[in-house]
């Protein structure tokens, strides 16, 4: 995806309108996409995590139309769903998920400490600008109990960050994409890694962690 450069003073709070605006008007169409295999299969690998580690209770943040959460709660899962469109939570709510408009560094203002077994995030922490994504993983953190599980996935492979110059959105969104080791060094600050891998999909590249919240 070629990107407009962001300018030097790029953060979160100026990016949270137009990624509003543009997925309120995205809502309908998203809520009838198929997901790709290999999104499923991600999903499936985490859900294994957590049957292995008997997590209950699961927060999606960036949960978009509420597929994921949907999913997870028909596999017993007792699911909050988070998102910043308000389009986007009323879909979640009408598949019956308990979702909140909400960004990511407001988790902590709808949510108390260690509220959660495990979080949930796919391509979402993308639109986070680079001078935030520290705020934001400390955040989490702050939600997930100790040795709670977080899964992470994003596009990327390089560092790049700034506007999708050919977007079908409108506004066109923003995006942040992050090198393998960038990506693995912020969130080390935070997490343990338990997993990390990244493979060839057919629109680019794809950035798998496993987190756990140390005890």
């Amino acid at each position: 995806m070629n990107l407009s450069p962001a300018g030097p003073n790029s953060a979160y709070a100026d990016v949270i309108q137009g990624l509003r605006t543009s997925y309120d008007g995205g809502a309908e169409s998203r809520d009838s996409d198929t997901k790709s295999a290999w999104k499923v299969a991600e999903r499936a690998g985490f859900l294994g995590r957590l049957r292995e580690q008997e997590c209950r209770r699961l927060l999606e943040i960036g949960a978009g139309t509420g597929q994921d959460s949907l999913f997870f709660a028909e596999n017993g899962l007792d699911v909050v769903a988070t998102d910043l469109s308000p389009a986007m939570v009323a879909r979640c709510v009408a598949k019956g998920i308990d979702a909140r408009v909400r960004d990511f560094l407001g988790l902590g203002e709808e949510f108390p400490p260690e509220s959660f077994d495990a979080i949930y995030a796919l391509n979402c922490l993308l639109h986070v600008p680079h001078a935030d994504l520290s705020a934001v993983l400390a955040v989490i953190r702050s939600v997930l109990r100790p040795g709670g599980l977080f899964f992470l996935g994003v596009y990327g492979g390089q560092s790049e960050e700034g506007l999708a110059r050919s977007d079908h959105h409108d506004p066109p969104r923003f995006f942040c994409f992050r090198t393998d080791e960038e990506l693995q060094r912020e969130s080390a600050r935070e997490f343990e890694i338990v997993d990390f891998h990244a493979m060839a999909i057919p629109d680019g590249r794809f950035q798998s962690l496993t987190l756990r919240r140390p005890e």
